[in-house]
């Protein structure tokens, strides 16, 4: 039986794609507080200023491709099953080929009725003011804003226990929930960190191996090294 390896993936292995980091030096998104475009008080307060910024990140979505840190996760599921739990918004990881991919934070190329969130659909277009589900209620983006719940997390906890294997790149682990899956791996289970500023010491974890790396880089070698390891 393969052995399972799970992967907790955050904006550093989209940044190397072009993508934006989540935040900027100053805690501004794109000139803006994430406040207001990342809250449902933002989304109330000013809508047409919520899509137009998810719009524009629509836009530069469709425009990027995987780098190597996507590819080379794909090569891991021919020798284990590789489960993906990321932060990211993005369907790079998808676009790579990867197979099993749960987003913890929404997804932007999906958006979902303001009333019910269950009605959820495909959207790669502008999403603008009047844009209404089939229920007759204005769509919204599908992305978890502050101060909403994580709909994703308990099923992320449950892959995260199974894991023979963890794999964290390009994320500070400094933004919860999604920091403590961490605590849910078993004690003995080897956790490889990909970053090229960590901000985690080996002192952090049992069994933590620091690869100080952009994901481009650091991923291929660590995908490299597992699977000739079998």
């Amino acid at each position: 039986m393969n052995k399972k390896i799970v992967i907790l993936t955050g904006a550093g292995i989209s940044a190397e794609s072009g993508l934006k980091t989540f935040r900027d030096a100053n805690g501004l998104w794109e000139g803006h507080d994430v406040m207001e475009v990342a809250s449902p008080q933002g989304f109330a307060k000013n809508p047409e200023l919520v899509l137009e910024f998810y719009n524009q990140r629509r836009n530069q979505l469709l425009k990027v491709k995987p780098n190597a840190g996507h590819l080379a996760l794909v090569e891991l599921e021919t020798n284990f099953e590789v489960n993906i739990i990321t932060q990211n918004v993005d369907n790079l990881h998808e676009q790579a080929g990867s197979s099993k991919v749960l987003h913890l934070h929404g997804e932007l190329f999906k958006v979902r009725s303001t009333v019910n969130e269950n009605l959820v659909l495909n959207w790669k277009k502008d999403l603008n003011i009047g844009d209404l589900g089939t229920d007759g209620h204005q769509l919204r983006p599908h992305i978890v804003w502050f101060g909403e719940m994580v709909p994703m997390l308990e099923r992320a906890i449950e892959i995260t226990y199974t894991a023979d294997i963890l794999i964290i790149i390009g994320t500070s682990m400094q933004v919860y929930p999604a920091a403590s899956l961490v605590n849910y791996v078993k004690s003995e289970t080897p956790i490889f960190f990909i970053d090229p500023k960590p901000s985690v010491t080996k002192n952090d974890f049992e069994n933590l191996t620091i690869l100080k790396s952009s994901a481009s880089i650091g991923v291929p070698q660590l995908v490299n090294e597992l699977n000739s390891n079998l």
